[in-house]
């Protein structure tokens, strides 16, 4: 029995930092501080984590039979990171993301769909773990039409369940009605957040639909809302080299804390603490933190509550 199995996106990151607002065209050649090329897809860099975390984990996804497709999974299994459940398309190539990075931590991020749009539910072994996660809803149309009923069998298994959606480039951000209430929880963002529910605050309106929200605030932590209480966590602050993947790492370290404790704030302290040490590298993968690294930074936690949503 796995600890976690994560749903969802695998592919590379191509990292530009120093890339300027409008790269020049007319063929030329423009000079920038860095390039990396990392392992990306929200859900691969969450199972990446996990492992590096301690978990049991297992990762299903979809990648081509490709050079891009061989790194991915290279990278994974050498992480720990059991890849059994990944399918390979025979035709249609891996997904690639380029993330243009400038001072101040602002990115722009162009990604190729590839082989992600040909991926669903069918490709999700049936459940052998003890939570089950989702990743990257919007760019995964055919996963996302079955996963409901991807949580609701998992859940008739004993597994707990969650989501983060992440972002949905068409601006829709319309989720399966009946989706939400298969999540245990729910790990936006805070601007994910307020695009899903369309309201300011939006813990009670996700709250409303069944899972209990926790939703990352960057620098600020993260708070969630369970029940009428309303629980926030900070840390001292870190340094950041580069955030791509921070949320996908806090989505590991909440995760394990989690599993590990069944206690919402240890999960959120330890999930905030794995998101802020992962940023201490480039790219997703290559800083975050071992348990006992994250444990360290998540006993620093300022964790406060206050009733009523």
């Amino acid at each position: 029995m796995l600890d976690l199995l994560v749903v969802g996106d695998a592919n590379p990151d191509v990292l530009v930092f120093g890339a300027p607002g409008t790269p020049a065209y007319g063929q030329a050649e423009t000079l920038v501080e860095q390039g990396v090329l990392a392992l990306g897809g929200s859900a691969a860099i969450v199972a990446h984590g996990a492992a590096r975390l301690g978990l049991a984990v297992g990762l299903a996804a979809m990648v081509g039979r490709d050079a891009a497709g061989d790194f991915v999974l290279d990278e994974l299994k050498s992480a720990g990171v059991d890849i059994s459940a990944c399918v390979r398309h025979p035709d249609l190539p891996t997904a690639l993301t380029v993330c243009l990075n400038r001072a101040g931590g602002d990115r722009a991020i162009l990604t190729a769909q590839g082989c992600l749009a040909a991926f669903g539910p069918e490709h999700v072994p049936e459940v052998v773990a003890r939570h089950v996660h989702s990743a990257s809803y919007f760019l995964q149309p055919r996963l996302a039409a079955g996963l409901s009923e991807v949580f609701r069998a998992a859940r008739g298994c004993g597994a707990t369940t969650s989501l983060d959606t992440n972002d949905d480039p068409s601006g829709g951000w319309a989720l399966h009605p009946d989706l939400l209430a298969q999540c245990t929880f729910v790990l936006p963002n805070q601007a994910e957040a307020v695009a899903l529910t369309g309201a300011a605050d939006p813990l009670p309106v996700l709250a409303a639909a069944g899972p209990v929200p926790v939703v990352k605030a960057g620098a600020d932590g993260c708070v969630a809302l369970e029940g009428p209480e309303r629980i926030s966590v900070r840390l001292p602050a870190v340094e950041p080299v580069d955030t791509v993947g921070a949320g996908d790492s806090f989505d590991a370290g909440f995760l394990a804390g989690w599993l590990n404790e069944r206690d919402l704030r240890a999960a959120m302290a330890l999930g905030a603490a794995a998101g802020a040490l992962s940023t201490r590298g480039a790219g997703g993968v290559a800083a975050q933190p071992t348990l006992a690294e994250a444990a360290a930074l998540a006993r620093n936690a300022e964790i406060t509550s206050t009733q009523g949503a």
